[in-house]
């Protein structure tokens, strides 16, 4: 198999995605900065089941300082994970951190790949805040986005930069938007892992606005499929697609399974909305599964069950 990159490889996604690439038969070469948007701990354990496998190479780099024309030689496929999450903390000051990771590393990256002579795939996870507040249930790729978060904002831009590559200089793009990701090594700032977390420390959790919001959940293991089937079918080249996986389910619904799993009540503190924070996400994956052959096999109860086991065993 070839050689491939995946940038973000200490994060939820990345190291989950990088597994699977080894797995394969694949050389790789991870990314990551290992900034402090979160715990970096987190991210250290999970690279740590990578770093003794043979054919993994990690580089504890800025994206934005490596030598990328170099890099890319001999690299059949970019997974660019790496972005700066999260749509609340996205307002404020820290709205720079997002034009430099998601804008200007993607602008980098890209420009490399122009001149790249071995690369055949790069594969951009964008994200279904893209979409803000969807006025059709459930999305079509074809709705006009309308980002309500600065951060979806960034995301878009680098997706329609990835657009400007592809028709401007053949650079071969596939972009992925992902709705709720989730599993085991989810990031502790998104929900189903803070929610965890608080059934520990028997606290309440947070809810924003009235708990009746709905989420299309996808489990990592069908992100990571999404990500492979997409880095491998021809006609994926140009194309984005909805990665989600495939129901869409009231908060207050997730509640009551998790409250099944753990085997007792969570205390609920409703607290208002969250600015940025879309109100329902719905993927329509028709596409998905007809160009690349997705088709999303891990139930949210059974998901959810996984990741309750992980929460357990880290604290």
């Amino acid at each position: 198999m070839g050689t491939v990159i995946v940038t973000g490889v200490g994060g939820f996604i990345g190291s989950h995605l990088a597994e699977a690439l080894l797995d394969r038969g694949d050389r790789v070469i991870g990314i990551d900065h290992f900034n402090d948007y979160y715990d970096p701990t987190f991210k250290r354990r999970n690279v740590s089941g990578l770093l003794g496998r043979d054919r993994f190479t990690l580089l504890e780099e800025d994206i934005q300082t490596l030598d990328w024309p170099t890099l890319l030689n001999g690299v059949s496929e970019i997974y660019h994970q790496a972005a700066q999450a999260g749509v609340r903390a996205s307002w404020g000051s820290g709205f720079r951190d997002y034009t430099e990771r998601n804008l200007n590393a993607t602008q980098i990256i890209l420009e490399a790949a122009k001149s790249a002579p071995d690369l055949q795939r790069l594969v951009y996870a964008s994200t279904s805040s893209v979409y803000g507040n969807a006025e059709t249930m459930p999305t079509p790729e074809t709705l006009c986005p309308q980002p309500v978060s600065p951060y979806g904002i960034t995301k878009l831009a680098a997706e329609r930069l990835c657009w400007l590559y592809h028709q401007n200089f053949n650079v071969p793009v596939t972009a992925l938007r992902y709705f709720t990701v989730y599993g085991p090594r989810q990031r502790p700032d998104m929900a189903f892992h803070k929610f965890f977390k608080a059934v520990l420390d028997d606290r309440a959790i947070p809810i924003y606005g009235d708990g009746q919001q709905t989420r299309d959940f996808t489990f990592i293991a069908d992100a990571v499929a999404a990500n492979l089937l997409a880095g491998a079918v021809p006609e994926a080249i140009g194309q984005v697609f909805n990665i989600g996986g495939g129901s869409r389910v009231v908060l207050m619904e997730v509640l009551a399974t998790m409250e099944a799993i753990v085997g007792q009540p969570i205390k609920k503190d409703f607290q208002g909305n969250a600015m940025g924070d879309a109100r329902h996400t719905s993927a329509d994956v028709t596409k998905a599964r007809s160009i690349l052959g997705y088709d999303p096999q891990v139930s949210l109860a059974d998901g959810l069950a996984q990741e309750w086991e992980w929460v357990k065993s880290i604290y």
